[in-house]
């Protein structure tokens, strides 16, 4: 994994923020508000100099919506605890998965198609980050063609 260095990490960007979340159910009226505006990089990296960005392929962790184009913010500088979804650097290479801690160490799949990986203290792991953001875009549909 090379990391390819950011361009310019001192950029806010300001977005209007809705103070009414919408539905995916019924629909409810929406607000014509605006409560305040939301810097998305002050929100989601509250450490800039710590953070990495991932692109997923493999569908291990599909069922905590981790699914294979879904990019994740990586916090290098947070502990990772028990439940948390962490970047690991296993011998046979890096994977995402969620940290275990009881009853004993191990890295959970979240698709029961894959088995959990035991973590022993003689194994070469390192935990190189902590998962802060899922971003996954939606699949846009083809545009449909009138006859």
């Amino acid at each position: 994994m090379k990391p390819i260095p950011s361009t310019d990490t001192e950029s806010a960007i300001a977005l209007p923020l809705f103070t009414e979340r919408v539905s995916c159910g019924f629909p409810s009226p929406a607000a014509d508000y605006i409560d305040e505006a939301i810097d998305l990089v002050k929100s989601l990296i509250p450490h800039p100099s710590a953070t990495y960005v991932l692109r997923v392929s493999g569908d291990s962790m599909r069922d905590a919506a981790i699914v294979p184009e879904s990019m994740l913010l990586v916090d290098s500088s947070l502990r990772a605890g028990d439940g948390d979804i962490v970047v690991a650097r296993l011998s046979s290479g890096f994977t995402v998965k969620r940290l275990r801690l009881h009853p004993a160490p191990h890295l959970m799949p979240e698709n029961p198609a894959y088995s959990p990986i035991p973590l022993h203290e003689s194994d070469d792991v390192q935990i190189l980050g902590v998962v802060t953001t899922v971003i996954t875009l939606p699949q846009r549909s083809a545009p449909h063609k009138q006859k």
